[in-house]
């Protein structure tokens, strides 16, 4: 674990980070007090910057996950053939 000063800190940012991600956390302080960590990313962050935006808006509630996996929609009967449906939107334009 390292200690750093603010000052120190934001002329040296770019080595503390690179501590950071190698699994050294960094406590930054300012005036003998601890104000914040900088610390490695979890496990199971994703490496992907926009994957880990998703992955913390849902922890936040702000989004809610798909219930369907992309590309597999529920399985259904269909509502009415196809010929049906074509009828009715060409008789449903011509009254227009």
């Amino acid at each position: 674990m390292k200690i750093v000063g603010i000052k120190v800190l934001k002329n040296k940012l770019s080595q503390y980070v690179k501590l950071a991600a190698s699994g050294e956390t960094v406590l930054i302080s300012d005036r003998d007090e601890v104000v914040a960590e900088l610390v490695p990313p979890r496990a199971t962050r994703s490496r992907e910057l926009p994957d880990a935006l998703l992955a913390d808006m849902v922890r936040q509630g702000l989004l809610t996950p798909a219930v369907y996996p992309p590309g597999s929609p529920p399985e259904c009967e269909p509502v009415a053939p196809l010929r049906e449906i074509l009828g009715e939107l060409d008789s449903d334009r011509a009254e227009r």
